[in-house]
Order: structure tokens, then sequence, then C-alpha cells
């Protein structure tokens, strides 16, 4: 069987709706959508947001009004639902939340990730290397689940790290900033040991192709932007990947997000 997956943060889902985001959640193809930076809490979404005709929606807001929130669309009905990955103060944070999708080929988690964007010399990167020390314990379990189960796993969404030089426009002014530090890229390097970076494997040895741009200068009209929106699969997963697009929208003022989607087909 053939299922494709989006991830895209949409820097609040309210405000995206009133941008396009609705008109495209009408017009895809996918079969699951993983968001990101929600923004809201259920009861503050319209109903076409909150349960989307066609879609089982799924929502993990944070405790922190306002702030992250993660959600999963999905087209077939979930057989199961979990929020956060058993981290105590990460849980009600708004930044993971996964479903169980056993209908599709073997069997597939598919995860919604907002990892934190940090900020060098502050307490918010602090807050970031206690996440990602956390997370990975998680992905450890989530791959050695998949592999005595013999089923696949993904994790889709806003990891907030560029991995290579390839992956930022302006990596060399970059070099001290968060999402491109030394020990951010290595601790990718690590997860990225067992696990597989799909679109990178499917358009290696090319600058990008970027997911994110900043709203401020020129930076989407010069295409200056970061990859940072990741699909991380299970090894047997990545090698059914047929396709993978970042959905650039064709002009700055058809953005509905300052990320974009990215999409990748899956013939499992």
């Amino acid at each position: 069987m053939s299922i494709t997956i989006t991830t895209v943060n949409v820097n609040g889902v309210r405000a995206a709706a009133k941008k396009g985001f609705l008109a495209w959640l009408e017009s895809t193809a996918s079969d699951v959508i993983c968001l990101q930076e929600v923004r809201a809490e259920p009861d503050q979404l319209p109903v076409e947001l909150r349960d989307p005709r066609g879609w089982h929606a799924y929502h993990a807001p944070a405790t922190a009004k306002g702030r992250a929130g993660v959600s999963v669309f999905s087209r077939q009905a979930p057989a199961g639902v979990r929020v956060g990955f058993g981290s105590a103060e990460f849980d009600a944070s708004g930044r993971y939340l996964e479903i169980d999708l056993p209908e599709a080929g073997p069997g597939l988690i598919v995860g919604s990730l907002y990892l934190p964007s940090g900020d060098v010399g502050t307490a918010r990167q602090d807050e970031k290397i206690r996440f990602m020390d956390a997370f990975h314990d998680h992905l450890t379990d989530l791959h050695a689940k998949a592999a005595a189960g013999g089923t696949h796993a993904l994790v889709c969404g806003d990891w907030n790290i560029a991995h290579q030089e390839a992956d930022l426009k302006n990596w060399r002014a970059n070099q001290k900033s968060a999402g491109f530090l030394p020990e951010e890229r290595a601790w990718l390097d690590r997860v990225l040991t067992p696990w597989t970076d799909v679109v990178r494997q499917l358009h290696p040895d090319v600058p990008g192709p970027y997911s994110w741009w900043s709203y401020r200068g020129k930076a989407f009209d010069n295409d200056s932007g970061w990859r940072i929106d990741y699909h991380v699969a299970t090894p047997g997963l990545a090698r059914t990947a047929t396709a993978a697009l970042v959905e650039r929208a064709a002009s700055y003022d058809l953005r509905w997000s300052d990320h974009a989607p990215v999409t990748v087909t899956y013939d499992i």
C-alpha cells in the first residue's frame, strides 16, 4: 500500500487557517498530517480545525497558553494515541504526540515532534538540551520496539536543528547560532545512526530543500532558508520512500506559515 505523510509547522493554526491552510487541507492527498506550533487548546479551535471533516484529529496542547502544541490528522482511525514520551518535564509541553496505524503495511507508528528552538546562552538552550537528552531515550526505545515487532516508525516534525552545511543557506554565519551548534548537530548524528533522514536520502548532495524561511528581509525570495523539518524513519520504512517534496509557496504573499509542508510518499 502507498501512504503519504506531511509534516508542517503552522506557526499558529488559527492564523494559518485565515491565510490558506484550510484550502491546502481540502486539497491535500496526504493520509496523515503532523502539525507543530498549533498554539491553541482544542476548545479554542473552530470545528474545521478541531475535528476536520474526513479526518481523525488528535491534539496535544501545551500547558503554557499560546505556545507550542502539536496535532496529528489521520484519514485512518488509529488504534492508539499517546501524548508525550514519558517525561515528567516535557509531556505537558505540547511537543510530542504519536499514533498507531496497524493497517499501514506491517504496522506504523507516526509521531509529531516540535523540538524546542533554544537560544544560545539562555535557559531556553538548557531546556532544549534536556529535551534532546530525554527524547533520544524515547527514540532508542521506539526503534527497538519497531525492530522487535517487525513494524515501522516515523517521527515527523520541526526538529529545530539543521544537520549539515547543505541544510541552511548561510551556514558560515550561523555556526554559533541555536539550530546549528556543533553539539546539536552531533546529537542528530547519533539519532541518524540507526534512523534515516528520508528527505536527505531522496535528495542527496543538494542544498536544502529548505523548509523554513524567516519573515524578515528577502529570505523567502532569495531562498535563504533552513531545512529543519524532517521525516526521521526506521530503515525499513525509509527504504520504501518513493518521493519527497517541500511544498514551497509560489510567492511570499501566498505563504500561510514561515514553514512549508514536507510531504513524503511511502510504498509499504
